[in-house]
């Protein structure tokens, strides 16, 4: 009987398909940026698309429910042979699981035309899919463990069906929009808590000594469990006092947690620091999000979120997405000058983003921040499309 690694040799389709991350990868990327370059023009009226969501939802809505489930696609299809030692999904079945993602894009931009319902379907339909998948790898290669991690797949599901009856009965109450907020946050507290240490130790050890990671303990467990808590409580009563206090115990613990990481070690090489500094946007996120509940008028809440949207989610997917993308393509764990130029194209993106909530030079620091998002997304397509695209480097890292 064939092992895994001789099943995966033996693999001759397009290299593309020949592991999960490589085509949700690149469609993440090209339509986070096709996202944000259109979004701009729809708000200000200069584009009409035939959407029945306005420029406004369709903007949150396919970042969190569009783009993101794409880099979880990613990560999961190639974490998860990790996890299980059973042979990635490859091929038909994954070139399928990519269209049906790609056809909920479609439908979403031509629901004006079909109907949100019909769109929804469809979307839907995919996140069903990766779930059915993904568990099925789990139960069957006995890693039981893992699946918290598709507890909060299933998060994304079921914000993402909250979001379309919202949108449908235009009840207008924001509660998909923040479930799925509050699950991108989770997964990168559990995710990001699982990698960024053992990245960053990985690396160390291969340094001058000095301090390491603090390996998971309780205090990891209390701390993403009082996140938990907080997101809970943002999602349900997003302007309440408690809800700020929650939110603000949530930041310092995560602080706290980040510190625990000797991130301040890692400063020679930008493709491990890029970790730990998209994962402080999670407790600035929390202390953020607490502020705009105490004072409104300084920075409203749909400036606050961005903490979380654009530097968590836009700098971690981007950290996970090349430091991915290089490892299985055989190439050297390093950042090249055009990946520590996407990472700081994420940063300006985020400091506009913050800045225009705070009612700063408004207008030009949202077209910044598209900007810089843009710029950011379209250069790991274009620099890493050949990583994706052509098979694994024979000699290499």
């Amino acid at each position: 009987m064939s092992t895994s690694a001789q099943q995966m040799r033996a693999y001759t389709g397009p290299a593309v398909l020949s592991f999960g991350f490589r085509p949700f990868f690149l469609g993440a990327s090209l339509w986070a940026a096709l996202i944000v370059a259109l979004w701009l023009p729809m708000l200000e009226g200069a584009l009409t698309i035939p959407m029945a969501l306005s420029p406004l939802e369709w903007h949150a809505h396919e970042l969190l429910y569009g783009f993101l489930p794409a880099v979880v696609a990613g990560f999961l299809l190639t974490a998860v042979p990790n996890w299980t030692g059973r042979l990635p999904i490859l091929g038909t079945p994954l070139l399928a699981l990519f269209f049906l993602w790609a056809a909920g894009r479609v439908a979403v931009l031509a629901s004006g035309l079909t109907g949100l319902g019909f769109a929804a379907a469809i979307d839907l339909s995919f996140l069903l899919a990766l779930i059915a998948v993904i568990a099925r790898e789990i139960i069957t290669g006995n890693n039981i463990k893992n699946l918290r991690v598709l507890a909060l797949v299933t998060l994304l599901l079921v914000g993402n069906a909250v979001f379309y009856a919202e949108a449908i009965f235009a009840s207008g109450n924001g509660y998909g929009t923040r479930i799925g907020i509050a699950a991108a946050v989770l997964l990168i507290s559990l995710i990001g808590g699982r990698i960024i240490p053992s990245f960053t130790r990985n690396w160390l050890v291969r340094q001058e000594h000095g301090r390491l990671p603090v390996p998971f303990s309780r205090y990891d467990g209390v701390t993403i469990l009082a996140g938990a808590v907080a997101l809970v409580a943002w999602v349900a009563a997003p302007l309440a006092t408690f809800t700020a206090l929650a939110l603000t115990i949530a930041g310092a613990l995560h602080s706290v947690r980040l510190a625990r990481w000797a991130g301040d070690r890692t400063s020679p090489e930008v493709l491990v620091l890029v970790l730990h500094v998209g994962y402080a946007f999670v407790p600035i996120g929390f202390f953020l999000v607490a502020l705009s509940i105490i004072a409104p008028d300084v920075l409203p809440p749909s400036g606050a979120v961005h903490a979380w949207t654009i530097g968590a989610v836009g700098l971690m997917t981007l950290a996970v997405m090349t430091r991915a993308s290089l490892g299985h393509s055989g190439r050297e764990l390093t950042a090249s000058t055009a990946t520590a130029a996407l990472y700081a194209a994420i940063l300006v993106a985020v400091g506009a983003r913050l800045l225009a909530g705070f009612d700063v030079a408004r207008m030009p620091m949202l077209h910044l921040a598209a900007a810089g998002w843009v710029l950011a997304y379209g250069t790991f397509a274009v620099v890493y499309w050949p990583m994706l695209t052509k098979p694994r480097l024979r000699t290499g890292h």
